[in-house]
């Protein structure tokens, strides 16, 4: 069961950056820097503590966060079809949740906060599209066909089919806004 899920995440997260659904083309997709890390993070999480293969992951991992600049643990819930746009400084903390066929770009952080009401980590849902430069922190919940738009500030709760735009941000209600957005979804 746990290598038919693994299989499925991965050739989800496939699909999405380059359209195959062939566990065999994973080799040249490997030249996207957000698939090869997703590849290493999704094969980390799936091996056992004492597996031999996990020290030469952790080493890839280690050399492609400050190559291309991510901070994704492995122990963070994230669902298939998870696509990273471009490299640059993406930090995303370890208690967060994403979704299914969630994009991110550059410059983006997905954090924690350790005091207040919003103590905790954000639930981001399925189909959400954060875009350049987006701080999402706290115990929040962001609804499922969400488009954060570029340098938007989130720390409060955004409901289903919603525009995030700005700092502070402001929420506009919009049917399918992450239309044209969002590709190749299995």
């Amino acid at each position: 069961m746990k290598k038919v899920m693994i299989n499925y995440i991965i050739s989800s997260d496939l699909y999405r950056f380059s359209q195959k659904k062939s566990i065999l083309s994973i080799i040249s997709t490997c030249k996207y820097p957000g698939f090869r890390y997703m590849l290493i993070i999704r094969l980390l999480a799936q091996m056992s503590r004492y597996n031999p293969i996990k020290l030469v992951l952790r080493f890839l991992k280690r050399r492609y966060m400050f190559k291309y600049g991510f901070q994704i643990s492995e122990k963070t819930k994230i669902g298939p079809g998870f696509y990273i746009g471009h490299f640059g400084t993406i930090v995303i903390n370890q208690n967060s949740e994403i979704g299914k066929n969630c994009n991110i770009t550059h410059n983006v952080t997905i954090g924690r906060t350790n005091r207040g009401k919003l103590k905790g980590s954000p639930v981001i849902g399925d189909e959400v599209w954060i875009g350049t430069g987006s701080v999402i922190v706290g115990k929040i919940i962001i609804g499922n066909n969400v488009l954060i738009a570029p340098n938007s500030f989130v720390n409060f709760d955004v409901p289903n089919n919603s525009i995030v735009i700005g700092n502070p941000g402001k929420i506009i209600r919009k049917n399918n806004p992450t239309k044209n957005y969002i590709n190749n979804k299995l």
